[in-house]
């Protein structure tokens, strides 16, 4: 009995702390609920071939043409592909020290990823030329653009964005859900003010705020391959990391074009 005074002061001043933590929530507009992200639902329009030799990094579609680059030492090229056929226009071959990642088009520039070596090579997009190279300190994963920075991920739950002149990070990006940070993130595309992205070892996409971090919905393509009746030995493509990797978009048709390391099929998908 002589604790219930007690209690009643702890229970009062508790609910007058909490009563202050709200209202400076709403004053300053931060909250603790974040919604789950949104299911974002597509049709497929059209399958395509897939060279099952590209261990897919990255994936751009740029005046009408696709471009792919493919990682694994020894393996790891850029290329003009042609759509329909599935087979290369244009190469070249990285050396085989070098592991390629993702590539992105800015200002008729390719810039393309390393995975550990550090290095980024940029190409002068007509010729597949080298002109530069950039020292970048991280692991090098997936590779977008806004029009004026780079948006580099690198396996984590962060992207950077990143001076194209100096490969300097200018701001970095925390990604995460209702769930808490996403890591893993992998291939990147900038479409239509968002941040797509390939999250590592799952078969998904994420739709990403580019100025908070908050992922607002995904793409479910599991088992995509099964549904359309490809032909694929599933141990193998488990085994080696045979997963979905590879984002692009046509702004003409408002279509996307996804693909996975070495798979048989390039799936042109529209969301509904």
């Amino acid at each position: 009995m002589k604790l219930y005074p007690f209690l009643i002061a702890v229970v009062l001043l508790s609910s007058c702390v909490d009563k202050k933590d709200e209202q400076a929530d709403a004053a300053t507009g931060n909250t603790t609920v974040i919604p789950a992200p949104v299911n974002l639902n597509y049709s497929i329009v059209k399958i395509y071939p897939h060279d099952t030799s590209s261990f897919t990094q990255g994936l751009i579609w740029h005046n009408n043409t696709l471009y792919e680059g493919t990682g694994l030492n020894g393996q790891s090229r850029l290329m003009k592909v042609d759509l329909a056929s599935g087979k290369h226009k244009q190469k070249i071959e990285l050396a085989k020290e070098y592991f390629g990642e993702g590539i992105t088009i800015l200002n008729d520039k390719i810039y393309q990823l390393t995975y550990q070596e550090h290095k980024v090579f940029v190409y002068e997009l007509a010729s597949f030329k080298k002109i530069k190279e950039f020292e970048w300190n991280m692991e090098g994963w997936g590779l977008t653009h806004n029009g004026k920075q780079l948006i580099v991920s690198t396996g984590s739950s962060n992207i950077y964005f990143v001076n194209p002149e100096t490969f300097a990070i200018e701001r970095t990006l925390g990604v995460f859900d209702n769930n808490g940070y996403l890591d893993s993130i992998n291939e990147l595309e900038f479409i239509n003010g968002s941040i797509y992205a390939n999250v590592y070892l799952r078969d998904l996409i994420v739709k990403i705020n580019p100025e908070t971090g908050v992922v607002e919905g995904r793409i479910d393509l599991t088992d995509i391959l099964h549904k359309t009746n490809q032909s694929f030995d599933e141990n193998i493509y488990m085994s080696n990391g045979y997963v979905l990797n590879g984002i692009a978009y046509n702004p003409a048709t408002n279509s996307f074009y996804i693909t996975g390391k070495k798979w048989p099929a390039l799936y042109e998908i529209k969301l509904n």
